[in-house]
């Protein structure tokens, strides 16, 4: 097993190397500005370990883990775009920087390429290896459209929000790692455990992303905190506000929902200190720990090497106890 830097360069190196065309210049200078903004590159990091945490060699999955990451940060631009948000990773998001068509256009050829590098795999795991990642991909449109209905809704309960974030963040850790397990020759109940691992880590990792768009750093964070209060997102911690407010907390969220003429900074502050005195911030952080250790548990079912079971042990605590 390596470092997650030695797989961090591993992936950087390889995403370098894709050769792109030159011209059309608006389709293609998008996809080279998203592609080189860096990231933490979770996803592919996740693929190469877990090919060499089953006992494979994780060189034959670089392909597939630049797709992974291709595919991810496909579903960004088209998420920006609908979102309509300003910045991404410190930068101007490309709906911003370019307009609505190339960043959607682009987001279509990155699909296109990541499926691409994706099929870049062994023969003997292609045909499982395409399975898995185009179900995840349906998966991940299927829980966007429910995010984008839960817009509309003022009934959403935890149950449903926990499925939508399965859905648009989880499943994406689980294909890496599933893809990467693959790779390996891993049996299929091998593949399913470490699957399962990966995504009550991705349901920790996106319950911190919550909690972090309120009480970021925004320098460390790389986005303004506060987007999810100003666009009324039905985030755990709303809906567990809407759950425990009552009387003037429950006005004064409603109003703060329904009121359009107010000044954005003054909205975040005052939401923020109405989650505070309702604890959902305590919440949250419970119900990160309580997946956090689903995940550690899971760990034990899978059969890996003891140097990848640690590896991967002080990956998923790093996630979730993260700042950005």
């Amino acid at each position: 097993m390596r470092t997650y830097e030695q797989y961090l360069d591993m992936v950087n190196d390889t995403i370098a190397r894709l050769a792109l065309p030159e011209t059309p210049a608006r389709l293609y200078q998008p996809i080279t500005y998203t592609m080189t903004q860096g990231g933490k590159r979770l996803r592919p990091v996740l693929t190469l370990m877990a090919t060499d945490a089953m006992g494979g060699d994780s060189a034959l999955a670089l392909q597939a883990a630049a797709g992974v990451e291709m595919f991810h940060n496909f579903t960004l631009l088209h998420d920006d775009v609908m979102d309509r948000a300003a910045v991404r990773r410190g930068q101007p998001t490309v709906h911003r920087k370019w307009n609505d068509n190339v960043a959607i256009l682009s987001g279509d050829a990155m699909l296109t390429l990541a499926t691409g590098l994706v099929a870049q795999v062994p023969g003997a795991c292609l045909a499982e290896v395409l399975h898995t990642f185009n179900r995840t991909a349906m998966e991940i449109y299927e829980g966007q459209q429910h995010d984008m209905d839960f817009e509309s809704r003022n009934d959403v309960t935890v149950e449903q929000y926990m499925h939508m974030i399965r859905l648009k963040t989880s499943v994406l850790l689980g294909c890496a790692c599933r893809i990467g397990a693959l790779i390996a020759g891993a049996p299929d109940d091998a593949c399913q455990a470490l699957y399962d691992v990966a995504v009550n880590t991705g349901l920790a990792f996106q319950l911190r992303d919550d909690v972090l768009d309120v009480w970021g750093d925004p320098k460390t964070f790389g986005k303004a905190t506060g987007g999810d209060i100003l666009n009324n997102k039905k985030t755990f911690l709303l809906i567990s506000a809407q759950q425990l407010a009552q009387d003037e907390d429950a006005s004064e969220l409603r109003y703060w929902l329904t009121e359009k003429k107010v000044m954005p900074d003054f909205k975040v502050q005052a939401v923020t200190e109405l989650y505070e005195r309702l604890g959902v911030r305590q919440r949250a952080e419970q119900a990160i720990d309580t997946y956090t250790q689903r995940a550690l548990d899971g760990l034990a079912a899978v059969p890996m090497s003891d140097e990848g079971r640690e590896a991967f042990a002080a990956l998923i605590n790093r996630l979730v106890s993260r700042d950005h």
